[in-house]
C-alpha cells in the first residue's frame, strides 16, 4: 500500500488541476461531477510487456503483434487508479491513436502514473514523470510538447516502469479547458483462465454431471435430474428473452468455471439466460416440483411463457410447484433468467469481482443440481427433526398442496435393516404438525461411532426415506472456569480445518460427488473430527456424507462485502450497514 504522496516526487513544473481522489468501489464518473458533462473517449490500446525495438513510439511502427486492452493498466487495488487491464510486470509499453477534431485550445494530458512514466505524442517525448501519484493530474502541454499535437490523427505512446508496491498507468490527451469525465473501468469478458483441472473434473461429461439424488435426508423415488447441456445466452438487463442462443453450458457448473464449458464473466448490466426441454408431465392429480440446489443470485423461472417464480439469494436450495404451467404433452421448455451483482451488497462469501489473494472468481448462475420430482396432491414440503440422546425424536412436518385433515402419518426407524421403532398418527393434515418417535436402547452418534438410524416417512400417499443420528451438542465449564464443547454430555475437542470448498475447475461447484467425498475422507484420515465450512454452503449431500463418516461441521453464513466492526463478543456490537 502507498503512503501519502510526496509532491516533490512528481515534478510537474506547470500549474495542474487536481481531480478528486478516486475511492475504491466507486466509479470515477460518480466522483468527478465537476469535470464536465461529456465522458472521455476510451478506445483500446496496443500494449506489450517486453521491451520493443527502436522506434516503438513512432506513428509508423508495426504494433500488430502487441496485445490489446483498455486503460488503465495495473493492479486494481492501487489507490486512486482506474484499471481495466491487469499489469503486474516491471514495465509496460502502450500505443493508441487519438483523433482530435478540432485541435484543443489547451492540449493537456490527463494522467495517473505509478511509477515512472514517459509520454510521447507523434514520436516526440512530451512528458517525463517520476515516482507515483495517488490521484489523476491534468498537465497542460507547452512549447515543443504542444507543437507535437496536431488536428486529426495523433499517436499517443507511453512507457511506464514500476519497482515496488501497487502500480497503474492511465493517460489521455484532452483539452484542459474542457476536462471530460473518466469512464468507469472496463471489466474483462472472461475470468482468469487456469489450465488446472482435478482428476474428477477430467471425467465430467454432460451424461454424468452430478446425477446423484440431491436431498439425502428426504429422498423420494420419483425424480429426474435436469443436469447436463443447456442453451445459454448473455443479454443486456433490459433485453427480452433471447431468440438466439450463444451456445451450450454444462449445468450445474457456474458460468465462469472451466467445467461449464463457457468461462465468461457476467457483468452488473447483463442477464444470464438458460433454456432446456423439461420433459415432465403431471401424474394424475399429483404435482410436479422443480428444485434448484443453488443459483446465484436473482433468479426468475418460466415454463414456456408462464412464470412460475422468483428467488433471491445465491446459496440455498429453492423449489417451485410447476404443475399448472406444464402443458401435459412433455414438450415444455424450462427458461431461467439470472442477475448477479457480485460487487454489491449480496451475500457472496469468497467471491469478488476483483480476484486476488484470498478473494476468488465470482460465480454466476446455476451452480447446484436442478431436478424435478413427482409428489401426490398433498405432500410434505418441509421436515425438521429434533433428536434427544434418550431416544426421543420429534419430527416437525409441514404439508403443502391440497388441504386434507384425514391423512395417516407413519414413521418407522430401522438400524442395520431391523425395525426398532414406529409411530402412527391418524387424522393428520395440519399445515405444520409434530410426530414423536421413541427409539429404545439408543445408540448415540459421535465421530468415533457415527450411528445413523434409517427412517421411512409416510404421510398419506407421500413416501420418503430419511435418517437421523442421536446426538446432543452442548458446553460446560471446566475446573478453571473455561468453556468446553460437549457431545452427548462428554467433553470433546473440535479439531479441524477452515475449509473454503473452492475448486480450480468447478469454482463453488465440486466437480463430482466423488470429489466432494474425497475431501472429507482425506480430512477424516488425517485425524480431524470437524470441518469449519467457511462462508460457503455445500450441496446437501456434503452434510449427509459428514453424518455418515462421523465429521462435525461448523457452518458459516456466506458474508457480504461490508462487514461489521469486530467487537470481540462485546454485549452491544455495532452492526454493519
Amino acid at each position: 500500500m502507498h503512503s501519502a504522496s510526496d509532491p516533490s516526487a512528481v515534478p510537474f513544473a506547470n500549474p495542474t488541476v487536481k481531480i478528486r481522489h478516486l475511492a475504491w468501489l466507486l466509479t470515477p464518473a460518480a466522483l468527478c461531477p465537476s469535470l464536465g458533462a461529456k465522458e472521455i473517449a476510451d478506445p483500446a490500446w496496443r500494449y506489450t510487456l517486453r521491451k520493443p525495438t527502436a522506434g516503438w513510439q513512432q506513428p509508423g511502427f508495426d504494433d500488430s503483434a502487441w496485445k490489446e486492452g483498455h486503460g488503465g493498466f495495473g493492479e486494481r487495488t492501487t489507490p486512486g487508479s482506474r484499471v481495466s487491464t491487469d499489469w503486474t510486470t516491471k514495465n509496460i509499453w502502450l500505443r493508441r491513436a487519438v483523433e482530435l477534431d478540432p485541435l484543443p485550445r489547451k492540449p493537456a494530458l490527463l494522467i495517473y502514473h505509478d511509477e515512472d512514466a514517459e509520454v510521447f505524442i507523434n514520436g516526440r517525448l512530451v512528458r517525463r514523470c517520476k515516482g507515483f501519484v495517488t490521484e489523476y493530474k491534468v498537465v497542460e502541454l507547452e512549447g515543443e510538447a504542444r507543437r507535437a499535437v496536431k488536428a486529426g490523427a495523433n499517436l499517443l505512446a507511453v512507457h511506464c516502469r514500476q519497482t515496488t508496491g501497487g502500480q497503474a498507468i492511465d493517460v489521455h490527451l484532452i483539452d484542459a479547458e474542457d476536462v471530460p469525465e473518466l469512464p468507469a473501468p472496463k471489466r474483462p469478458e472472461h475470468p482468469f483462465r487456469s489450465e488446472l483441472v482435478t482428476e474428477w473434473g477430467e471425467k465430467v461429461t454432460p451424461e454424468n454431471a452430478w446425477r446423484e439424488y440431491p436431498r439425502p435426508q428426504f429422498a423420494r423415488e420419483k425424480w429426474n435430474s435436469l443436469n447436463g447441456h443447456w442453451d445459454y445466452a448473455i443479454t443486456p438487463k433490459e433485453a427480452p428473452r433471447p431468440s438466439q442462443w450463444d451456445g451450450k453450458i454444462l449445468v450445474p457448473y457456474p458460468l465462469e468455471s472451466k467445467l461449464s464449458g463457457v468461462r465468461r464473466l457476467l457483468h452488473d448490466h447483463q442477464a444470464l439466460w438458460y433454456r432446456r426441454p423439461i420433459g415432465a408431465r403431471p401424474d394424475g392429480d399429483g404435482r410436479v416440483l422443480l428444485n434448484f440446489e443453488a443459483c446465484d443470485y436473482r433468479t426468475s423461472v418460466w415454463i414456456n411463457n408462464t412464470k412460475v417464480g422468483d428467488h433471491t439469494g445465491g446459496n440455498t436450495p429453492f423449489q417451485f410447484d410447476i404443475t399448472r404451467a406444464l402443458s401435459g404433452d412433455g414438450g415444455d421448455y424450462l427458461i431461467v433468467r439470472v442477475e448477479d451483482r457480485t460487487g454489491g451488497y449480496q451475500l457472496r462469501g469468497k467471491q469478488t469481482d476483483n480476484p486476488r489473494g484470498i478473494w476468488y472468481t465470482q460465480v454466476s448462475g446455476i451452480w447446484g443440481s436442478v431436478w424435478t420430482e413427482h409428489v401426490p396432491a398433498t405432500y410434505v414440503r418441509h421436515l425438521r427433526m429434533s433428536p434427544e440422546i434418550d431416544g426421543m425424536v420429534t419430527l416437525e412436518i409441514e404439508l403443502a398442496g391440497e388441504e386434507r385433515n384425514d391423512l395417516l402419518a407413519e414413521i418407522t426407524a430401522s438400524l442395520d435393516g431391523t425395525q426398532v421403532a414406529s409411530s402412527t398418527v391418524k387424522g393428520f393434515g395440519h399445515d405444520i404438525a409434530n410426530i414423536e418417535l421413541e427409539i429404545p436402547n439408543p445408540k448415540l452418534w459421535s465421530p468415533e461411532s457415527p450411528t445413523l438410524y434409517d427412517l421411512q416417512i409416510r404421510v398419506g400417499d407421500d413416501v420418503a426415506k430419511s435418517y437421523i443420528g442421536l446426538r446432543e451438542v452442548g458446553k460446560e465449564q471446566d475446573a478453571n472456569g473455561h468453556w468446553r464443547f460437549t457431545l452427548n454430555g462428554e467433553e470433546i475437542f473440535h479439531w479441524g480445518p477452515l475449509d473454503q470448498g473452492w475448486w480450480p475447475d468447478g469454482l463453488l461447484t465440486p466437480p463430482s460427488d466423488a470429489a466432494m467425498r474425497w475431501d472429507v475422507d482425506f480430512l477424516k484420515a488425517a485425524g480431524f473430527n470437524m470441518i469449519r465450512k467457511h462462508i460457503k454452503i455445500e450441496p446437501r449431500r456434503f452434510y449427509s456424507y459428514c453424518d455418515q463418516i462421523g465429521m462435525l461441521v461448523w457452518q458459516d453464513q456466506p458474508s457480504a462485502g461490508n462487514n461489521p466492526k469486530w467487537t470481540r463478543l462485546q454485549p452491544d456490537p455495532q452492526d454493519a450497514d
